[in-house]
């Protein structure tokens, strides 16, 4: 077999075309971030240079030496020799060090300390938001036209067109000041309180969060409630329905195997996606609770232009959307059996 033919049969096998697919995404999204985050206006050194000269009275000449002693970043380099070394640093695995929110620190480093609370927190009420979601959906299309589907819908139409992060305000000024509880909505935990794996640290841990989680759910259940109502009102009326029923089949069968898992597949799609956006945080929900998280990270990188930063949570988006991707069209094949991954 010659190599031509070989790479074209490899080339059709369905994981390997979405691999290659996935990696031109990241370039491409690399390339974009990198230019993008330069036009942005002014620069690390120039936000440093303000902040000390406004803050200790220095003057201009002395916070850019002092700017210049602790940034790693050479700005004065032509725009394309930066590009040359990000994309030959970055097939090395070295993605930089922190400009601006930890000069010096490997940007890996500062980004692994506010992961784990992302992944704690967005996924906790991701996955909360879908099941309550898909659950209320498939209730308000059984009972269409009833009470509950029109409270329900009504309810989920509101919250859906409200921002998280007004939703998160209204709680913290109707529940965290009015009762007290301005303290557990602030932070991943209490100022003072030593982590571990401790029955108080957790409980402290659980309390910051049910701030958070509220607003997430309470500003993203609606949208994967009313998805849910329409495909299982559409599903109710396939053929396949009738002829469960006309063979006599249990209700509470039809309900989930034939109702069920059939108007679910089209949310699964948009669930796995909003997976791979968990890597991403919740930028305006975790600044307004100034919750310890990947999402808050990047707004002070933004308004630090800490260039490297940045780069490293795009790039850990995009990765984590291309993962969750290729995840999702492997797992619909096996939810649906009408569709084959071909390879």
């Amino acid at each position: 077999m010659s190599i031509q033919r070989y790479l074209s049969k490899v080339y059709r096998n369905f994981v390997v075309r979405k691999v290659i697919r996935g990696i031109g995404i990241i370039f491409a999204t690399s390339t974009l971030t990198f230019f993008i985050i330069r036009l942005m206006p002014s620069n690390p050194i120039e936000i440093f240079i303000n902040q000390m000269m406004s803050a200790y009275g220095m003057s201009y000449q002395d916070a850019k030496a002092l700017a210049l002693a602790l940034f790693t970043i050479d700005l004065d380099k032509p725009l394309h020799e930066q590009y040359i070394e990000y994309l030959v640093n970055l097939l090395q695995g070295n993605i930089g060090r922190s400009i601006a929110i930890s000069p010096g620190t490997p940007v890996m480093e500062v980004v692994s300390t506010f992961l784990p609370w992302t992944l704690f927190s967005v996924s906790v009420s991701l996955l909360a938001s879908f099941a309550l979601g898909v659950t209320l959906g498939m209730i308000a299309a059984y009972r269409r036209g009833g009470i509950f589907d029109k409270v329900i819908s009504a309810v989920a139409a509101v919250t859906s067109a409200i921002p998280g992060y007004l939703i998160g305000i209204l709680i913290i000024v109707f529940i965290g000041v009015q009762f007290g509880l301005i303290n557990y909505m602030r932070g991943a935990y209490s100022a003072g309180l030593k982590p571990g794996f401790t029955p108080e640290f957790i409980a402290d841990v659980f309390l910051h969060l049910a701030a958070p989680f509220a607003t997430y759910v309470l500003s993203t259940f609606g949208g994967w409630m009313l998805s849910m109502k329409a495909s299982t009102l559409s599903v109710l009326g396939e053929d396949y329905v009738t002829v469960a029923r006309a063979k006599g089949l249990p209700e509470g069968r039809i309900r989930t195997q034939y109702v069920g898992r059939n108007a679910i597949l089209p949310l699964f799609t948009s669930l796995t996606i909003s997976l791979g956006f968990i890597f991403g945080g919740s930028v305006l929900i975790e600044n307004v609770f100034v919750y310890r998280g990947v999402g808050r990270l990047l707004w002070s990188s933004i308004n630090a232009r800490d260039y490297t930063v940045m780069q490293a949570v795009f790039l850990i988006i995009t990765i984590s959307v291309i993962v969750s991707n290729i995840i999702a069209d492997l797992l619909y094949g096996l939810i649906d059996p009408r569709i084959r991954v071909g390879g």
